[in-house]
């Protein structure tokens, strides 16, 4: 199975919602996000340069009715799956 589309390198700083780190065309393939050393399913945004990830708190919502996120510091990387 070859895979002729390009893949658009992996950002540093990525996020899921809409903003200055969101990149659609990242989100076309399918990523994922090991952080220690386990891939992690549940990141809402990463930093690689820095060493976090964000990731919701629960069922905890914000005022505008997305999920709260803590920051967990440790060693990110992000792959093409």
């Amino acid at each position: 199975m070859t895979d002729t589309t390009q893949r658009p390198a992996l950002p540093d700083r990525l996020s899921v919602h809409p903003g200055p780190h969101h990149v659609p065309a990242v989100f076309e393939h399918d990523i994922g996000i090991r952080f220690n050393g386990q891939e992690r399913f549940d990141v809402e945004e990463y930093c690689v340069s820095e060493g976090w990830i964000k990731v919701p708190a629960g069922k905890t919502r914000d005022r505008k009715g997305r999920p709260l996120l803590i920051q967990l510091k440790g060693q990110v990387e992000a792959f093409y799956k």
